[in-house]
């Protein structure tokens, strides 16, 4: 699906928000030395003042603090797929989002009720550990501004209001100092974040137009590499592997007689012609001129690459409208059927395009071959 074809309803590509979702899951060190640390120091701080309801508030903070790390580990391998939804990713931020809000709002619950308690010797200590906890969250989160701000204005504004409550100047200075730093971090991550969805989109843009072909708009030889390694030799997936070799029969005389834009005109009919004859589990590539592959996977039967393969010629064979023009080709395919997922690509596209030879050499316009009985069938 292209980068742009599907915006939300803020104008943002569904596919940059995908990978502004991920950018959560890359911060579970900073998380795990964050929760360390409010541990030691709540500890050091329930000690100090022997108040229960500290005590209370620490324990439920390390629960959810422990409750987000574990969320966070084990969403991780799912956030990482590449055919993730926008909805899939979605409801994994908000299960990301829910402990670490949470966490947040019990951190400013600890922090407004250390403020209150007559200690001022820990006043400080509490403030570098909300301090910190903001630093960490505008670095690690601050691509998803719509939970970094939350969190970071219910963990520290709370004890920076009951500090400028208090009458003594050097609590109102740290107090303001506190808020004007706050926010300076959320100005800049409104600006971090636009930036973000700026370069991510054009990123993916590029990347996208690496692996398409520039006339059909279908993968190219290389995006056909990617798709293979992602759902063929890494994949848990079941049944053999079809790799076709297509060629079309009749191409140069067209393009000899009616011109080039009448033969790119017919290359992009031909290529969509086959992008709609395979299954959306299949993958289609333009490989160079009027040659194209086409890798079907998860087959129970050798015959079910056949029917492919003639379902293909029969698309091919009937007649494009090209500028008024009735123009008529053919197909010669050649096919490898394998069981055996760890055969490279280019060995299964060399044996496919000896097939395809075979085909053209016999005007046969199909023939394929399993590696598996290495019995080679011909139609």
């Amino acid at each position: 699906m292209p980068l742009l074809g599907i915006m939300n309803s803020r104008g943002q590509p569904d596919a940059v928000e995908v990978e502004l979702i991920r950018s959560l899951f890359y911060a579970f060190v900073p998380a795990a030395i964050m929760s360390v640390g409010f541990a030691l120091c709540g500890a050091l701080i329930v000690w100090k003042t022997r108040d229960p309801l500290l005590f209370c508030l620490l324990v439920s903070g390390l629960l959810v603090s422990a409750t987000r790390l574990v969320v966070t580990h084990f969403a991780a391998s799912s956030i990482r797929r590449k055919d993730l939804t926008i909805g899939e990713a979605r409801r994994i931020e908000g299960r990301f989002a829910l402990p670490y809000v949470g966490f947040a709002a019990l951190l400013g619950m600890f922090g407004q009720r250390t403020m209150a308690l007559p200690f001022p010797a820990i006043h400080m200590l509490l403030m570098c550990m909300l301090v910190g906890y903001c630093a960490g969250v505008a670095a690690g989160i601050a691509l998803r501004p719509k939970i970094a701000i939350p969190s970071m204005l219910v963990s520290i504004v709370p004890a920076a209001l009951t500090a400028l409550a208090k009458p003594d100047a050097t609590y109102w200075t740290m107090s303001l100092f506190v808020l004007a730093l706050l926010a300076g971090g959320i100005h800049s991550m409104g600006r971090r974040h636009h930036r973000a969805i700026r370069n991510t989109g054009l990123r993916m843009t590029f990347a996208a137009l690496a692996r398409k072909d520039g006339l059909t708009a279908l993968p190219n030889r290389l995006a056909l590499r990617e798709w293979f390694d992602d759902n063929v030799s890494y994949a848990h997936a079941y049944g053999a592997i079809a790799v076709h070799y297509l060629d079309l029969n009749g191409f140069k005389p067209i393009n000899d007689t009616y011109g080039h834009p009448a033969g790119d005109a017919l290359l992009t009919a031909a290529a969509r012609r086959i992008a709609h004859t395979i299954r959306d589990s299949d993958m289609a590539a333009r490989l160079g001129g009027d040659e194209f592959a086409i890798i079907q996977r998860d087959i129970a039967h050798p015959q079910e690459a056949e029917l492919l393969a003639r379902r293909l010629c029969a698309a091919i064979a009937r007649p494009f409208k090209i500028d008024e023009h009735d123009l008529k080709i053919s197909a010669s395919i050649g096919y490898v059927v394998s069981n055996d997922r760890a055969h490279d690509l280019e060995h299964l596209l060399s044996l496919a395009d000896k097939g395809l030879y075979a085909s053209k050499r016999g005007d046969r316009g199909i023939t394929g071959f399993s590696l598996d009985d290495d019995q080679r069938a011909a139609a």
